[in-house]
């Protein structure tokens, strides 16, 4: 058999190495409890074989849903051994966007927890996490080959349509991702990763498989825990975290809280910080620099990236001195280049247009959606191209800096909102009316949705929650009602939404 070089093996297979090179070696924690490298191989190498006789394999879906747990990473390690996709599905979710992933997507299999299992969410085999015979490791003799342009994972993001939109991502993306983040930002047996991202969100990603390729460890904090500052710092002095992620909102909560807290020694392990899913301001890099950086040495890195791009795409190494007067989101990773598009042309350093991505961390596409992946991913100067609909611009310097949204698309605490998805969900519940959804910033971590719409009838900000929480997760649904008896127009006819936002903003509903 030829050998592959290490660039081309999946993200298992790199697993696999570290696990019979350091099985001894402690791999995840949890409270009080941990896992070795070999405890996890093996006990999600016979999930895997136990999997494989149920139909799993390369491309085929398998659902995992649960929370934060060991059952968790070891259903995510024994799909991926089995050469199959994982699609992280969090219990917090309505049950209707549920069955509508599990459909959608083609879902061979679905592994649960117990309270979870639901005979209503998925019409084929569903497989509890908590039986301990699903893990009994058989040795399973048949030759598994994997490719890097398999599948590795699914995860669904809002879609303007009215229904969410799986991205697929393959191995090779995957790996290419993860590889970069080694090479750039090394991390060996001293270190730690703690996960606290929910797993629906890509950023978890990284949380859960780098540690195991690198020989690190990896701490899960436990669940709802990643909302309280005090905790975070519990768990990052209890087990010497040294990574960790914030979205920039809550990077700025968490510093102000640490500033009043006194503990500073507490988290003085951490060595790296990575924050992403919105744009960081220039006040919490200098804050992060007074109380971290100038004490511990820690080390500040701003990510950007899409879920349509595998996570990451830039990166930028935070200055830990002078005054900052704009945090752009960096350079382009190994592999992957960024492109300033305007009208089809390529823009001069300096002029604005859409931030377009290519190279090797780009998508399969969207499952199912071979219109919008069309739409989206598009053949560019040089290769394949992926339109983010953001717009951004080159600095002199090479940096790339973000100027917001070419869409309706928003973010609260990094997660992606398309507008247009909340306002189709209204129009299905109420036929006729017409309706635009407003999204009014509050503070650093809140933000208002406010549903504007005219219609005969007289709604309540209650009812119309009750009518869209089964088909919306709780942070997409409106926090306000604006009812007027029509739409402000430009003069062109179009929607105006600066008036509506004006409007919008006199509601108390």
């Amino acid at each position: 058999m030829i050998e592959r070089p290490e660039e081309a093996l999946t993200v298992q297979e790199l697993f696999r190495r570290q696990a019979a090179r350091t099985p001894e070696r402690q791999a995840v924690q949890l409270g009080d409890e941990s896992l070795t490298y070999r405890q996890l191989d093996e006990k999600s190498d016979g999930l895997a074989a136990r999997l494989r006789s149920k139909g799993a394999g390369s491309n085929t879906i398998v659902g995992i849903l649960c929370d934060r747990s060991f059952e968790m990473l070891i259903g995510i390690y024994g799909i991926l051994k089995t050469g199959g996709a994982y699609l992280p599905i969090p219990p917090t979710l309505p049950e209707a966007r549920i069955r509508f992933m599990l459909e959608e997507s083609g879902a061979i299999l679905l592994l649960a927890r117990k309270p979870y299992i639901n005979p209503h969410l998925f019409g084929g085999e569903q497989l509890n996490l908590d039986d301990p015979e699903l893990y009994l490791y058989t040795e399973d003799t048949a030759t598994q080959e994997y490719h890097s342009s398999d599948l590795a994972y699914v995860i669904y993001t809002s879609g303007s349509t009215g229904t969410p939109k799986g991205v697929m991502i393959e191995h090779g993306s995957l790996t290419n991702r993860l590889n970069w983040m080694q090479a750039a930002y090394p991390i060996d047996e001293n270190d730690t990763i703690l996960h606290k991202t929910p797993f629906g969100f890509d950023v978890s990603v990284w949380e859960l498989l780098w540690w195991g390729i690198s020989g690190a460890k990896v701490c899960l904090l436990e669940p709802g825990y990643e909302k309280f500052p005090q905790t975070i710092i519990e768990a990052v002095s209890r087990y010497n975290i040294t990574v960790i992620h914030f979205v920039p909102s809550m990077l700025n909560v968490f510093l102000k809280y640490v500033a009043g807290a006194g503990e500073l020694d507490r988290l003085a392990a951490l060595r790296f910080v990575f924050a992403s899913g919105e744009a960081l301001p220039p006040s919490s890099v200098q804050l992060f620099n007074e109380l971290l950086n100038q004490r511990s040495r820690t080390r500040l890195i701003n990510l950007y990236g899409p879920t349509e791009a595998t996570i990451d795409v830039t990166y930028y190494d935070c200055p830990e001195e002078g005054p900052i007067q704009k945090v752009p989101i960096g350079k382009p990773i190994t592999r992957t280049d960024i492109l300033i598009v305007k009208q089809g042309h390529l823009q001069p350093d300096g002029e604005p247009g859409e931030i377009c991505i290519t190279g090797d961390n780009l998508a399969r596409g969207y499952i199912n959606r071979p219109e919008l992946t069309s739409e989206v991913f598009v053949q560019g100067p040089t290769s394949r191209m992926y339109r983010t609909g953001d717009l951004g611009r080159k600095l002199p310097d090479g940096n790339i800096e973000y100027m917001g949204r070419l869409d309706h698309q928003v973010k609260i605490n990094g997660q992606r909102i398309e507008l247009g998805e909340i306002e189709a969900v209204i129009r299905q519940s109420h036929p006729g009316a017409e309706c635009a959804v407003i999204f009014r910033p509050v503070s650093d971590i809140a933000a208002d949705i406010v549903a504007c719409i005219v219609s005969g009838e007289e709604l309540s900000l209650a009812g119309l929650k009750a009518e869209l929480k089964p088909f919306l997760p709780d942070y997409m649904l409106p926090s306000k009602l604006f009812q007027l008896d029509r739409m402000p127009l430009t003069a062109n006819g179009k929607l105006d939404r600066a008036i509506l936002a004006e409007l919008a903003q006199y509601t108390t509903a």
